[in-house]
């Protein structure tokens, strides 16, 4: 999709639809105002009819409007316009895209630019439309045994500005906004990879594809044999069982000096969970394709920062592997040592991820990093206590929560934050090892992260469990949402603009 600016009058202007906003009660946004002088009073003569009335997100598509060059005009209700905020703006966008794929118009003039939405600015609107717009228009058909017989046609969308000095600040936030959604995209495409084909040696290839594509990246892959040497005891039980060799791949964003520190970030790569010995029930074992979607979410962040140039260090870590039952897989009741020397009772081999995790975190000690950051689809429990809307945040320093909260609720990838308190540790006590990795069925988000958080006593750590906001199963809606790329993307960028 491409993207543009337009402050040429909006009824001669030349394209193929044109969206504008109405609010309740027939107000007119400025833009619907010249539209409905030009054509002598046709808006507000179909707002009488009373087929729109201006509600959050109502559309009503017009054709041939009198004196409008477009042949076709869409009304898009933003409701009241006292009220309007951001997650109601990001809605009334998508509303707009929908409708508009649903045409055959290959370009189109989006004027919702001059809605006022509550504390934010021009360039968050623009931003917020770009990838609204971009996931709107998204789909996965890599697998389809051919193209799809009616594609979206659209081309092109650019942006009525109020005024030519706002051409820059708005060209600057599509530019931004661009690089983020061809990382969402990115991971998305990864996470929806069927786990025939996305294995860890494919992640692998996927992270090396990044070095070639961009000058700031460079990319290694342990194998094995090089964890074997590293004592990632915990990370090779989970591996075990199959056929497919785990991978631990390192991405690296050199954005600043050498001697900068970097922000790490971890992502948990199962690219296909079958919980092991510790079988999962089979009616919706096929969801755990999307166990790597912390994995996507490390990639597809890198990608964005590398397109946006990021003058920053960043380190992307994804612990790739497939959790198999086979005759050589872990057994409940073993016990393991992981790299930080501590030992692991492994009760249920369906809790993989951590076992995967506690190595690779402590591998990012030897980064000497400002922050880490991991990603994954860790527990069922996170879905049960948030749902589809939050992701659960867990983290040891107060600053980096704060951090990620005000990041994902300017962006609207949103966390919340959940307790690691002392007092949960005793659930994961162990008689004969160190610690097991499950801790019952009570507080089972918070124990997987009270199991991680004793292996980041080094540095300032958070831990994002997505497990139920990084994909949805649905009919046709199903997929990888691409989150929590947003939220990370926000996060860094911040702490680039601190320094």
């Amino acid at each position: 999709m491409e993207y543009g600016t337009r402050a040429s009058n909006p009824s001669k202007t030349r394209t193929q639809c044109i969206v504008v906003g109405v609010y309740e009660d027939n107000q007119l946004s400025p833009t619907a105002k010249l539209l409905d002088k030009a054509s002598k009073g046709h808006i507000r003569k179909v707002l009488r009819r009373s087929d729109i009335q201006g509600k959050q997100s109502q559309t009503l598509l017009l054709h041939d409007v009198p004196n409008v060059n477009s042949p076709r005009v869409l009304l898009v209700g933003l409701g009241n316009a006292e009220t309007i905020d951001a997650h109601r703006f990001a809605s009334v966008t998508m509303a707009a895209i929908t409708r508009i794929k649903k045409t055959s118009a290959k370009n189109t003039l989006c004027c919702l630019l001059d809605a006022e939405v509550n504390e934010k600015d021009l360039a968050w609107k623009t931003a917020c439309m770009v990838e609204r717009f971009d996931a709107g228009l998204y789909s996965y058909t890599e697998m389809k045994g051919k193209p799809p017989e009616s594609p979206p046609t659209i081309e092109s969308i650019d942006f009525q500005l109020a005024d030519k000095a706002d051409r820059d600040e708005v060209s600057a936030s599509i530019a931004q906004a661009k690089a983020l959604t061809l990382g969402i995209a990115a991971a998305k495409d990864v996470a929806n990879t069927p786990a025939n084909i996305c294995t860890p040696t494919y992640l692998a290839t996927e992270a090396s594809q990044l070095e070639k594509d961009y000058t700031s990246i460079t990319t290694t892959i342990l194998e094995e044999k090089d964890m074997e040497k590293l004592g990632m005891g915990a990370f090779l039980s989970v591996t075990r069982g199959s056929d497919e060799p785990a991978k631990l791949i390192v991405i690296q964003h050199k954005g600043a000096k050498p001697r900068d520190k970097p922000h790490v970030i971890v992502g948990k790569g199962v690219t296909f969970d079958s919980g092991g010995i510790s079988l999962k029930p089979g009616a919706t074992m096929y969801e755990m394709i999307y166990d790597m979607c912390g994995a996507a979410s490390v990639l597809g962040t890198m990608k964005a920062i590398a397109e946006q140039q990021l003058p920053m260090n960043v380190v992307g870590v994804i612990a790739a592997a497939e959790n198999m039952p086979s005759g050589k897989a872990s057994r409940p009741g073993d016990i393991v040592k992981t790299m930080s020397g501590q030992t692991i009772e492994i009760l249920n081999t369906d809790a993989e991820g951590r076992l995967l995790l506690c190595d690779a975190l402590t591998y990012v000690e030897k980064f000497n990093p400002v922050t880490v950051i991991d990603i994954a689809t860790l527990t069922g429990a996170c879905l049960i206590a948030l749902g589809t809307h939050a992701t659960g945040l867990f983290s040891n320093a107060d600053e980096v929560a704060d951090n990620l909260i005000e990041a994902g609720n300017n962006t609207l990838d949103r966390v919340w934050r959940m307790p690691i308190w002392e007092e949960y540790q005793t659930q994961i006590k162990s008689a004969f090892a160190d610690m097991q990795n499950v801790g019952g069925r009570d507080a089972g988000s918070i124990t997987a992260a009270c199991f991680l958080a004793r292996y980041t006593k080094k540095y300032r750590w958070a831990h994002l469990d997505i497990a139920g906001t990084a994909f949805k199963w649905a009919g046709q809606n199903k997929g990888a949402t691409g989150r929590p790329v947003t939220l990370l993307t926000q996060y860094l960028n911040d702490r680039a603009n601190e320094t």
